[in-house]
């Protein structure tokens, strides 16, 4: 039996995944085999010894220290993608709210006073402060071309703009579901020179915090509006509001309010309800829920931020072992040592690396003996040992 601590309230259709006859799923387990989150901030909580997954139902990592666990030899999993339509939704109303002046309009409406007659009169001899522009023709920057990136360019190419995309690390997966008009753009700063509207679908790391300053609001096209539907800490919110007050910048959309914004004319901040939809959080529960089975049951990694990808069907008649290792040489070789000693004989074994961890999967022809496990738990560089019967 697993035991599965949920933080946050994991949709329902999430822990649905988690068989009731293998998993016990509660807020109270005190010694869990995995974690299961959206929000909750495990930066100062104590990490059990019996841990060995952690699933974000969501895209994000920030809330999860993602380094003490890769020391301990835990994946973190995400559920990138599973959020995807409802943050592109969100995105294309941002524009629409920017373009149209619909916030500020619909701000003007609501003062207006008086009786009907006057309230028109008022409306229609004050509706030019709110002329807009069209999207069609109008060229789309997005910088960060994962699902959501993605998801955006291929909708405003669909509404007729000209799309401009930066991602120097856009996987194979990605590139294929890009429609081919969107123009590869080669730095954040040639985006920001070209695009009319500019969207940021980065995640908030130290290569990106503060991406959108002021020295890249100053090389952007006057006029230019910005939506920030990823992380607050990716722009420079004193920046912003120099870009509004000197017209560099016309609107600023985002997801994150703060006390510099509150209140400055052409920002329009959103509660983070980007990810908000029920199918949203459906789609991401389900996604971090069999990651975690998957990996739980098999040994299977998929869609981890700190541990390589790596499916393996089983094969052999007898126990799975996984070994957790700092990805230095000779490691496979003493894995591979301590079974043959035991007289075991390997059906399959499938190695991968990803910075500095590596990761083994070895289907064995009959039964590990807990001496095999702990000798290779006592070899220098070991991180974690698991035996899957």
């Amino acid at each position: 039996m697993y035991k599965v601590l949920t933080f946050n309230n994991i949709s329902a259709r999430g822990l649905d995944r988690l068989p009731r006859e293998r998993f016990e799923v509660s807020s109270e387990i005190q010694q869990p085999d995995a974690v299961l989150l959206r929000s909750a901030k495990l930066h100062d909580w104590s990490i059990p010894e019996t841990l060995k997954a952690v699933g974000r139902a969501g895209a994000g990592v920030n809330n999860i220290p993602v380094d003490a666990m890769s020391q301990r030899g835990i994946p973190v999993f995400n559920a990138p993608g599973a959020n995807a339509n409802a943050v592109k939704e969100l995105v294309i109303a941002g524009m629409f709210l920017a373009a149209r002046n619909i916030c500020p309009a619909w701000a003007f409406a609501e003062s207006l006073s008086g009786s009907d007659e006057q309230m028109n009169k008022t409306a229609e001899a004050e509706k030019k402060r709110f002329t807009g522009f069209e999207l069609p023709g109008r060229t789309l920057g997005v910088i960060g071309l994962g699902a959501i990136g993605v998801n955006v360019a291929n909708a405003a190419s669909s509404l007729g703009m000209k799309v401009i995309g930066y991602d120097p690390k856009i996987t194979v997966r990605s590139a294929w579901n890009l429609e081919a008009g969107v123009r590869r753009a080669h730095s954040v700063d040639e985006v920001m020179a070209a695009a009319d509207i500019v969207t940021l679908h980065v995640p908030e790391t130290d290569e990106t915090r503060g991406m959108i300053n002021g020295a890249r609001l100053a090389g952007a096209r006057e006029g230019q509006v910005l939506l920030n539907f990823a992380r607050a800490g990716i722009v420079d919110d004193e920046a912003i509001v120099k870009g509004l007050q000197q017209g560099r910048l016309r609107t600023y959309v985002c997801d994150f309010p703060s006390a510099t914004l509150k209140g400055q004319d052409g920002v329009v901040a959103l509660p983070h309800i980007g990810a908000s939809t029920a199918e949203a959080q459906e789609n991401c529960a389900i996604m971090a829920a069999d990651e975690v089975r998957d990996f739980l049951e098999t040994g299977n990694i998929s869609n981890s931020v700190n541990f390589p990808e790596l499916i393996l069907p089983r094969n052999g008649s007898g126990d799975r072992l996984t070994v957790v290792n700092a990805n230095v040489p000779n490691m496979l070789g003493q894995i591979s040592s301590a079974v043959a000693d035991a007289g075991l004989n390997i059906a399959d074994m499938y190695n991968k690396s990803r910075g500095e961890l590596a990761y083994s999967v070895v289907d064995i022809d009959g039964k590990l003996t807990a001496e095999v496990a702990d000798r290779l738990r006592d070899t220098e560089g070991v991180l974690a040992v698991r035996v899957i019967e």
